[in-house]
């Protein structure tokens, strides 16, 4: 019978007592640690949570929701805030001597004075065209007419306003010249009045006390505020009567206005070395609704901020939202749980810091890169 051999490897006595002494070393080292490990795991137990929290992690990304709006487009011109063009009144018609002037800023309204030649006044009427002829007993005309409105507005009855100079129409005549202090004739000479369509406001005087009549005697305006604003005539499709603007005073004070007139001759001039062609728009303002930020001012630069164009009830995105597509175009990208995809769509209008866009739903989700 075969018997198999095994052979033992002995150990040297001077290694048996270091590999004892290196046992029991480990011995007291895994007991050791078999203490600690409570307290080494909680510790690894915090420690593991403090590091996954800090560890990179892509933040969700910011989002929008396409929503249905209005977009407004607005465009901002110079201006100026005053009362309008001026124009020139002339003493015509009566010979003398300028014996009162009213003051510069002055209002003046139906049936005060104007000015006084031969300390005879000059009231002002309202009407559109100016007396041409003498008014008196038997004239027909749409000029009797004008007189006799205005005579009726100043409270003087018994008369009917027609085209006829009637006698009631002369004893009005006589009543109203011996209330404001001129001869009472009972008739109306083309010099006695002034004719304006409304209310005057006295810009500058161009001529003393004392000076000589006929001649100029003031340059007055409108008594409405108003921003007149030289626009580059190849913006005027911009601009269309009744559309709403809002004025910005020096100051940064803004008040609501509306477009009330648009030129239709153009206007060139040099500016910087190059030909600007210009037509006038006026943009009324309301001192009512201004709400007192106009007292401040007669005149002054201004800005002028227009509604260019407006889209009503479209969808609309951030612009940041849009996305350049690698076959052309634009797109967003839409958020579908944890997941996104591209989307194209089609642009309109931007405004206000958001795009008009078709082909995705109201309410869709989309990324916004910040």
């Amino acid at each position: 019978m075969t018997s198999e051999t095994m052979t033992f490897e002995t150990t040297p006595p001077e290694k048996a007592g270091q590999l004892r002494r290196r046992r029991r070393g480990r011995a007291a080292l895994i007991a050791g640690c078999a203490v600690l490990t409570p307290a080494m795991v909680a510790a690894a137990v915090g420690l593991g949570g403090d590091t996954e929290t800090a560890a990179p992690r892509r933040p969700p990304p910011a989002t929008a929701q396409v929503i249905r709006t209005t977009l407004t487009e607005t465009t901002s011109v110079d201006g100026t805030l005053g009362y309008g063009s001026r124009e020139t009144l002339t003493a015509a018609g009566r010979s003398g001597t300028i014996t009162w002037l009213p003051s510069p800023g002055a209002m003046v309204r139906r049936g005060r004075a104007v000015y006084s030649v031969n300390a005879d006044r000059v009231p002002l009427l309202y009407g559109d065209m100016p007396l041409y002829r003498t008014l008196r007993t038997g004239v027909k005309g749409r000029d009797v007419e004008l007189l006799e409105r205005n005579l009726a507005k100043l409270g003087y009855r018994g008369i009917t306003v027609d085209q006829e100079f009637t006698w009631a129409t002369r004893e009005a005549v006589r009543r109203w010249q011996r209330n404001i202090g001129v001869p009472v004739t009972g008739q109306v000479e083309p010099g006695d009045v002034f004719v304006h369509p409304g209310p005057i406001r006295v810009a500058e005087l161009k001529t003393t006390l004392g000076g000589p009549a006929p001649g100029p005697v003031l340059a007055y305006t409108g008594t409405t505020k108003r921003v007149t604003v030289p626009l580059d005539a190849a913006d005027r499709h911009l601009v269309k009567k009744g559309m709403k603007a809002t004025v910005k005073l020096p100051g940064g004070a803004t008040v609501p206005g509306v477009v009330t007139g648009i030129g239709k001759v153009a206007s060139e001039s040099i500016e910087q070395g190059e030909t600007v062609i210009t037509i006038e728009v006026v943009v009324s303002v309301r001192e009512r609704r201004a709400r007192g930020k106009l007292r401040a001012f007669d005149t002054a630069p201004v800005k002028v901020a227009v509604v260019a164009e407006q889209r009503e009830n479209v969808l609309a995105v951030p612009v940041n939202a849009l996305i350049a597509l690698p076959g052309g175009g634009y797109g967003v990208e839409v958020v579908q749980g944890a997941v996104t995809r591209s989307v194209p769509v089609r642009t309109g209008m931007f405004a206000d810091g958001k795009v008009e866009i078709a082909g995705i739903d109201e309410g869709t989700t989309v990324v916004v890169p910040t």
